[in-house]
């Protein structure tokens, strides 16, 4: 159960690496505990959804998100020449989310929450993580900032804090990054 305001917008994260972004006036209020609700992902198989994030939402359409995304802040190469003006970029940049996405064997990455476009709810969804055989399934996905630290356990006892400042951004759709190095039987339980 989350909290949001009508110009919110829903990512639900699934375990087999997919996400989902819509609009949060899509899910409609019930008149009481026993409503049935409304589906927010289709599931494929033995899939499920494990997490729930509130995202804000930020007026600017798929153009103007790609070219911020070209020329990104945190963007190590950039080519060419921004359509957006300075102020715009500047701004985009300070409303920015990013989507920290943790995998069972180790691996994970940190994402523009921009590169999440919003759909209709009730669809499959988009590539959260790529490569889920060598990354393991998903066992965290929320929103952080770079100066966060994130805690990982393992099913070992096994403990580990990082600051999310040590990780670049890169792409909703690759694979990730290793950011707990678990022994053969060992894998994140928790983020």
């Amino acid at each position: 159960v989350a909290l949001l305001e009508p110009d919110d917008d829903v990512l639900l994260a699934s375990r087999q690496g997919k996400a989902i972004r819509f609009a949060g006036d899509d899910v409609r209020e019930f008149q009481s505990r026993t409503s049935t609700g409304v589906r927010g992902m289709t599931l494929k198989g033995d899939d499920e959804v494990i997490s729930l994030s509130i995202l804000h939402r930020v007026d600017a359409d798929p153009e103007q998100r790609e070219d911020y995304l070209r020329f990104a802040p945190w963007k190590g190469e950039r080519e060419g020449e921004p359509q957006l003006s300075i102020e715009r970029i500047a701004e985009l940049a300070e409303r920015e989310e990013f989507i920290l996405t943790v995998c069972a064997n180790g691996y994970g990455k940190l994402s523009s929450a921009y590169e999440y476009r919003r759909t209709g709810r009730g669809g499959q969804g988009i590539t959260n993580i790529d490569n889920i055989g060598r990354n393991g399934p998903v066992v965290a996905s929320f929103p952080a900032t770079r100066a966060d630290q994130l805690m990982l356990v393992t099913d070992q006892a096994k403990l580990i804090r990082l600051p999310l400042e040590s990780l670049r951004v890169i792409g909703r759709g690759s694979a990730g990054v290793r950011l707990f190095n678990v022994a053969d039987n060992e894998h994140v339980v928790s983020a």
